[in-house]
């Protein structure tokens, strides 16, 4: 029986689909790399053919803008990221900037409508069973789908199946729609040599230095912890037990280096809410493959679990780190650069772990596009009106490509010291000059 026949009437033509979408509801988007972009598209041009109004979208992470001059009497966008596509609007205030950074079991962060009246969300066909898939992240998806009063969904024959708690039956699903081929992607921002070989030598680091045989680990999605997976494949009996599973631990299975013999949860699995920056080669050998396991955020990141798996070693990306090891990975001052994602908990819990770590990793400086020169991103202090992502006392260690700095157990004078030894050598002897004056 081909897919179409199994959704039955519930296959709708996409205007048929977004027309039952009125004004002042709330719709609720898939997130991030799950973006039902053929649905967002069709819903755009609803909105303005049918004069919506008073619509509020809650899309975490959204990979699509909502913010065109042409919508903004039409809608509010909330959001717990500030992604590129609505990034300007977010500070202009043209979004609504959630700050969410605790996930609980099966519920829909606060903030975010606990009922919306739509969720839109991209799934597999549906199986021999009725069942769909989430592709390659749950997200909150399975939350949602429970509580939405109506689901509408896209089908991407092209979505993976995983274990874990990535499906949905079509008997929770109210209409499908099929999706049209997606658009192509933004090519890759250019990385200067300078960047890749910090990135080097901080992964290098890292994973001689930081990462023990038999450590359970959860790597975040930022440009460095991202790439650390090929730097572990002389390590044995890593487990993984993260939010974001990203590219290079497929190889790290298939190689050995990464059982999960050691976990206290989820034991000989690696368990994650979403596959990211992966390519689709990688993707297709986690399709099906019993090792992985995709569950929903509030599973994932569920802080009360998590610190009970000893060695638990986390590695988050920041944007800067002050000299006490106050750390933000969301914001430049008071203004939202990115989000919080999980790594509040995820640090917190390696902070916590019996054997754990939290790492916290960095280039030393960067240069901002359309900047005449580069930046320190080791600071004497967090700007005015700066999120504090992580507290300094739950920070471990801070890493650059110049050395890792030690900071538990440290005075703010030791910590102090310890981070201007890792920034870079342009702006080290201004730093130990506001070390000196701030901490004597």
């Amino acid at each position: 029986m081909a897919w179409q026949e199994k959704c039955g009437k519930k296959l709708v033509d996409m205007a048929t689909a977004v027309q039952t979408i009125q004004s002042g509801q709330t719709v609720h988007v898939a997130p991030y790399s799950t973006t039902p972009v053929s649905l967002c598209l069709a819903l755009k041009e609803h909105i303005l053919k049918a004069g919506l109004t008073d619509l509020r979208i809650d899309h975490p992470a959204a990979a699509i803008s909502w913010t065109e001059p042409e919508l903004a009497h039409a809608l509010r966008l909330k959001d717990n990221y500030a992604t590129p596509p609505n990034r300007a609007a977010c500070h202009a205030g043209g979004m609504d900037y959630l700050p969410v950074g605790i996930w609980k079991s099966w519920e829909i962060p606060a903030g975010f409508d606990p009922d919306p009246d739509v969720f839109l969300v991209p799934v597999s066909p549906p199986n021999e069973l009725g069942f769909c898939s989430f592709g390659s992240g749950v997200w909150l998806s399975r939350t949602v789908a429970g509580r939405a009063k109506r689901v509408i969904a896209e089908i991407r024959p092209e979505f993976i199946r995983t274990y874990g708690e990535n499906f949905i039956h079509v008997d929770e699903i109210d209409f499908f729609v099929e999706a049209q081929p997606l658009p192509p992607g933004a090519p890759p921002a250019p990385t200067s040599e300078e960047d890749i070989a910090a990135v080097e030598a901080i992964c290098t680091q890292v994973a001689v230095e930081l990462i023990n045989d038999g450590d359970t680990l959860q790597m975040g999605v930022g440009t460095v912890s991202a790439s650390l997976a090929p730097f572990l494949d002389f390590r044995n009996d890593l487990g993984i037990q993260t939010e974001l599973i990203t590219g290079g631990v497929v190889d790290l299975v298939e190689n050995g280096n990464v059982t999960g013999k050691r976990k206290t949860w989820h034991t000989g699995k690696v368990v994650g809410a979403a596959c990211v920056v992966m390519p689709d080669e990688e993707l297709m050998r986690i399709h099906e493959n019993p090792y992985f396991e995709l569950y929903d955020f509030g599973y994932t990141d569920d802080l009360r679990q998590l610190i009970q798996q000893e060695n638990f070693v986390a590695v988050n990306n920041a944007l800067q780190v002050d000299l006490t090891g106050q750390l933000s990975a969301e914001a430049l001052d008071h203004q939202p650069y990115t989000g919080v994602g999980g790594q509040t908990v995820f640090m917190l819990a390696g902070a916590y772990s019996k054997g754990g770590k939290s790492i916290s990793v960095l280039p030393s400086s960067a240069l901002p596009t359309g900047a005449p020169e580069r930046l320190s991103r080791i600071v004497p202090t967090l700007g005015v009106g700066a999120a504090v992502t992580v507290p300094r006392t739950y920070v471990d260690y801070v890493v650059t490509e110049f050395g890792i700095a030690e900071l538990r157990g440290k005075t703010l004078q030791e910590r102090a010291a310890a981070m201007v030894e890792i920034s870079h050598p342009d702006f080290r002897e201004e730093l130990k000059v506001q070390a000196k004056s701030l901490y004597g």
